[in-house]
């Protein structure tokens, strides 16, 4: 048998008992050997958020055999495992996504018409809102988002199309010059390893993962204006600057109840924090004033967990309230839930791409927060009558699928980034600077597009010091060239991992842009392969783009915006 030799990231692991057949690899552990079963398809896609369920199922309808993989128990990523409702722009409900996609948020709703005891007035709302969360038109439970991916997937597994191996993590590469031959996995509980081998490889993990394994160059955190040109970047670039991420942790609220938590480890220190940042943050972050993210003016918002509203002030609560009671039938819900994904639980005092104990790390602190917030609003935050504290609000771990109650995985903003064969700047996509280059108030027409999008650019405190960057885009086109690495040439991004920059990762990284950066890429790789071709050449060739841009929108893939 060949013996492939490894590219690692440190993740000791045992022997291990295997068939004959299967081929022999390097142990991880450099003082042992361990024979780890092989497997091998069209393609494999590492990362089960919606980049990675995206890809996957782009290229199975295409008849591609494919393993996904994920290192939590759940796929879905940001609308699952982070328990983020979806950021859309307005016009989600009838254009501006791939169809595939429109297809999972219908789904979403008929699991509710279909399952829930839902009011007569909320069955008869043509776009239910589950939540009436006001951040979304679809705020919903992170388990029903589940099922329907699930649903979606079904048929290929049970058909032998896909393997999806769930909590294994990659954690080494066979590269051989500008190609990846093998991933290596390592389960995250019983370090079982298993040897993946396929002609493609696609990089959906949260933190771009495969880039550092694998030898693709990549980028983090900030670049310079010097560099890039772009209005809102920094006079000096720094890798270390990076957006923040977030735990989310889900509530309910049950009136006349307490459910108070122990007063956590990490309070006093939470109590007091006030972010480092420039301009200034509004004074301590549990709080609730914060700086308005467009103008950084210093604004106080509400929070009433029976959903009440104070004029125009803005509810927390009901800003990702998932489950509002009053959409069902009496009696089934106590109360409403919600999701905590705030200004106050921001996690700024470091990132998760350096090392696996700094994740760790890292993680562990921004639950103490968590935890910390929910203190204080049971206990101090002020409420409308002049008291303090909701004893009612309780934690939700069923909600997220966990014993502490917290998102399985942490909200990432930002990750590695690939050096592309073309990268986004904010002169293609943002308003003002849009307007300075080429005097129009439409994005850049990329004459490769693969996909369309919209979100504003939408930067959270960082990590280096820097408050909100927030403001206007236009609505935008995916180039094909921000898909494909400079040098590698068969692995692809799927998640936030693409060829933007700092600044435009703020609009990039919604969750319907990256279902399609993910379906463009299973798509690309089918295209491809039946082609004998590369990625690099689809772009190039013209009667080649031509071909796989008519491909993709037979498929449903708009790749510009009506008018």
């Amino acid at each position: 048998m060949n013996r492939r030799h490894f590219l690692n990231l440190g993740v000791a692991g045992g022997a291990l008992s295997v068939l004959p057949t299967f081929a022999a690899c390097t142990s991880s552990n450099p003082s042992t050997e361990s024979r780890s079963k092989e497997l091998s398809v069209d393609l494999v896609i590492a990362g089960g958020g919606l980049g990675g369920c995206a890809s996957a199922l782009g290229a199975l309808r295409n008849g591609l055999t494919v393993i996904l993989t994920e290192e939590t128990d759940w796929i879905g990523g940001q609308i699952t495992t982070q328990g983020v409702p979806p950021d859309e722009h307005p016009w989600i409900e009838t254009h501006g996504a791939t169809k595939l996609y429109l297809n999972f948020r219908n789904r979403v709703r008929e699991y509710y018409l279909r399952n829930y005891p839902l009011t007569d007035e909320a069955r008869a709302w043509q776009y239910l809102n589950p939540g009436n969360g006001s951040v979304s038109r679809l705020c919903h439970e992170p388990r029903v988002a589940l099922a329907v991916l699930y649903e979606m997937l079904n048929p290929y597994i049970s058909s032998g199309k896909l393997t999806l191996l769930t909590e294994y993590k990659p954690v080494g590469a066979d590269v051989t010059g500008d190609k990846v031959r093998a991933l290596k996995l390592a389960h995250v509980r019983n370090r079982d390893e298993i040897v993946l081998t396929a002609p493609y490889f696609v990089d959906a993990t949260e933190l771009g993962d495969l880039l550092p394994l694998t030898g693709t160059e990549f980028r983090t955190g900030t670049e310079s204006r010097n560099e890039t040109k772009e209005l809102h970047a920094p006079e000096k670039a720094d890798p270390l600057n990076q957006q923040a991420f977030t735990v989310c942790f889900a509530l309910d609220y049950e009136k006349g109840a307490n459910y108070i938590i122990d007063k956590p480890a990490e309070y006093d220190f939470w109590h007091d924090y006030v972010p480092a940042l420039t301009p200034a943050w509004s004074g301590r972050l549990l709080d609730l004033t914060y700086c308005t993210p467009k103008t950084l003016v210093p604004n106080t918002l509400a929070f009433h967990p029976e959903g009440m509203t104070e004029g125009d002030v803005l509810n927390l609560w009901n800003y990702r309230r998932i489950i509002s009671k009053n959409n069902f039938k009496p009696g089934t819900y106590v109360g409403d839930i919600s999701i905590i994904n705030w200004p106050q639980n921001d996690y700024l005092l470091g990132n998760l791409d350096r090392s696996e104990q700094e994740f760790n790390r890292h993680v562990a602190r921004a639950k103490q927060l968590n935890l910390s917030l929910l203190y204080w609003l049971q206990t101090e935050a002020p409420r409308p009558d002049g008291g303090q504290g909701w004893p009612g609000l309780r934690l939700r771990g069923d909600i997220m699928g966990t014993g502490d109650g917290m998102a399985k995985y942490p909200y990432i903003r930002e990750a590695r980034r690939i050096k592309a064969l073309f990268t986004i700047l904010e002169e293609h996509v943002g308003a003002e600077n849009r307007m300075q280059v080429s005097g129009k108030n439409t994005a850049a027409e990329f004459p490769d597009s693969v996909g369309v999008g919209y979100y504003h650019i939408d930067l959270h405190p960082s990590t280096g010091g820097n408050n909100y960057i927030d403001f206007p885009s236009l609505p935008y086109q995916i180039p094909l060239g921000a898909l494909i690495p400079q040098r590698m040439e068969n692995l692809l991004p799927a998640n936030k991992n693409i060829g933007a920059t700092h600044i435009t990762n703020g609009c990039y990284r919604e969750h319907p842009t990256e279902w399609n950066i993910g379906e463009a890429a299973g798509m690309l790789t089918s295209f491809a392969l039946q082609r004998k071709t590369t990625p690099r050449a689809v772009r190039e060739k013209a009667d080649l783009l031509t071909d796989f841009q008519r491909m993709i929108q037979v498929q449903g893939v708009e790749i510009r915006w009506p008018g």
